[in-house]
């Protein structure tokens, strides 16, 4: 079987905070949007954002919880871009879990939570490059 992801949908409380948190903090534009959910086409697979009951209503499976044992990521080119990353998305309603620092197995992260208390690491690692159409690869 083929190692891909195609969606990840994160369950929201308010579409409008949730979509000035990832246009404004990291500068991206839905794809598709309606009155419950916000598509983001990443490099390689699509990231949704969908009111919680909606998710919930369409898996037939409610009391999902937030936050969950997860973090997702967004690696930068460089320390500054880290530092200058955390700073945007805290100005765009995010909560700061952890500074900028140099962890002991190398590179530079920190975390925010989005308003909905979804972990994102910003990341800086020189061992893995991103090329020109944002795609990450694992190693040198």
């Amino acid at each position: 079987m083929q190692q891909q992801m195609s969606v990840i949908t994160l369950g929201i409380a308010d579409l409008g905070r949730s979509k000035r948190f990832y246009a404004e903090g990291f500068g991206w534009t839905p794809v598709f949007e309606n009155d419950e959910i916000a598509f983001y086409q990443m490099n390689g697979f699509v990231l949704g954002t969908w009111l919680q009951g909606g998710l919930e209503a369409d898996m037939q499976r409610g009391g999902l919880a937030r936050p969950g044992a997860f973090a997702l990521a967004h690696n930068v080119a460089s320390t500054e871009a880290v530092r200058t990353t955390i700073d945007r998305l805290k100005g765009a309603g995010g909560r700061v879990l952890r500074e900028g620092d140099a962890p002991p197995h190398g590179g530079f992260r920190g975390y925010v939570a989005d308003p909905d208390d979804h972990a994102w690491e910003i990341a800086w690692n020189p061992a893995w490059s991103i090329d020109a159409r944002g795609l990450v690869t694992f190693g040198l």
